[in-house]
């Protein structure tokens, strides 16, 4: 017959047993959501202080993809068009559009960056590597999955930075596109715009992550700031290059119905087709300084922010 002592005592141990496995659990699961929401946090944030500051020159870049075919005329240059914008609609004009612009990068900037690692680890554990193959992979997926979602807050940044009515709030651009045009148009041009950020995403975070490690290996710059800076400049100068054709078609298709005369665009494909046959291949650059001149500083800003805040949350560097 058993000991009812050593039955109580090994039920009791069972019994401490799997509530020490549950609590442990459940504190690794609430560890992986914190650690998550660190990761979409601090991506967001950096994103959002990146695009305030270089806000006004998404405007000029805008504008500028819309000339010779917009409402605007035929405004040519930054400078020229930044004067034209100050002189005729005000300074106040630079920041048209800034509300949803900072509600889209708190969301895409999260998003974007906060699912690369998760998706790089996930190809790595796949595949049993992280070339840069694989980066660029996570990256694309990461950047088309955050701009599907976050379209709807791009159709209303580009309507109301080509709009000269600054009193024009968000909601009310909001129930104006729904009401004339469908809620299928908060999704315009969603396809050029997720090629587009898929490309961004896998150039920049591809570029900016084998940057630092030949730099590491190559020259005597330790993780900090001056690492990140030189990274980021180089992973925003690819950007840019990359991405300039795709930002162009897609800002036409999203502002269609702003004009009579660029209403004919079926789709991103039939955009590019006809801005070369009637524009010339450089068209599809139309705006290209204005980019990297945005781009290339808010890569810069991002990233240096983004690892600034990682290490003040005690996670590691991208």
């Amino acid at each position: 017959m058993a000991n009812p002592s050593i039955t109580s005592n090994t039920t009791a141990s069972s019994l401490q047993g799997s509530v020490g496995g549950n609590n442990e659990g459940r504190r690794e699961s609430e560890a992986s959501v914190s650690y998550a929401m660190y990761h979409f946090s601090t991506s967001g944030a950096s994103v959002a202080v990146a695009t305030a500051v270089t806000h006004p020159l998404d405007v000029i870049k805008v504008r500028l993809q819309m000339q010779l075919v917009g409402q605007r005329g035929q405004l040519t240059g930054m400078g020229k068009l930044f004067a034209e914008i100050t002189r005729t609609e005000g300074a106040g004009a630079l920041y048209l559009g800034l509300a949803p612009a900072l509600t889209r990068s708190i969301l895409y900037g999260g998003l974007r960056l906060g699912l690369y690692e998760p998706c790089k680890y996930v190809c790595e554990v796949t595949v049993g590597s992280t070339n840069f193959l694989v980066k660029v992979a996570s990256g694309a997926f990461s950047g088309a999955i955050a701009t599907a979602l976050t379209n709807p807050t791009e159709i209303m940044k580009v309507r109301l930075q080509m709009n000269s009515k600054p009193s024009r709030g968000t909601f009310t651009e909001m129930h104006k596109i729904i009401s004339e045009e469908g809620i299928r148009a908060l999704w315009k041009g969603v396809g050029p715009a997720m090629a587009r950020a898929g490309a961004l995403t896998a150039s920049q975070l591809a570029t900016y992550d084998e940057s630092k490690q030949a730099l590491l290996k190559g020259t005597a710059l330790l993780e900090g700031f001056h690492l990140h800076l030189i990274s980021s400049a180089i992973a925003g100068a690819v950007g840019t290059l990359v991405t300039a054709p795709m930002d162009m078609i897609k800002t036409r298709l999203m502002l269609q119905r702003e004009s009579n005369s660029i209403g004919r665009y079926r789709n991103g494909f039939h955009c590019a087709y006809e801005v070369m046959r009637t524009e010339g291949f450089r068209a599809l650059y139309k705006g290209g300084f204005a980019i990297f001149a945005r781009l290339g500083p808010q890569t810069t800003i991002t990233f240096v922010v983004c690892e600034k805040l990682r290490e003040l949350a005690g996670m590691k560097a991208i």
